[in-house]
C-alpha cells in the first residue's frame, strides 16, 4: 500500500470534514432546527462536495489521462475520454 501524498491527504481531510459537516445537519434536523438553517447548511455541504469532486477530477486529469496520453495507446486514450464523458453525463441527469 502507498504513503498518501499531500494531495491525497488534503482530499481525506476536505472529505472528513464534509462528513463532520452531515453529521452536524443530521443533529440540527433530530434537534428540530429552523428548516432554513438546515437548508443552508446543507447548502455548505453540497458546495464542499463540489470542492472535493473538483480536486479529484484535477488530479484524475493529471494523473490517469495525462498517463493514458504519454502511452501513446489509442485504446488506453479512448477508455480515459469515455469514463469522463460517461460520468458528465451522468451528472447531467
Amino acid at each position: 500500500m502507498s504513503v498518501p501524498t499531500t494531495d491525497q491527504t488534503k482530499i481525506v481531510n476536505r472529505l472528513r470534514r464534509i462528513e463532520g459537516q452531515v453529521r452536524g445537519v443530521a443533529q440540527m434536523v433530530e434537534d428540530d432546527r429552523y428548516c432554513i438553517d438546515i437548508l443552508n447548511q446543507l447548502q455548505a455541504v453540497k458546495a464542499a462536495l463540489g470542492r472535493a469532486e473538483s480536486e479529484i477530477l484535477k488530479r484524475h486529469a493529471s494523473c490517469c489521462v495525462a498517463e493514458a496520453i504519454a502511452s501513446g495507446d489509442p485504446a488506453e486514450q479512448q477508455q480515459k475520454f469515455g469514463e469522463l464523458v460517461d460520468l458528465f453525463e451522468r451528472a447531467k441527469r
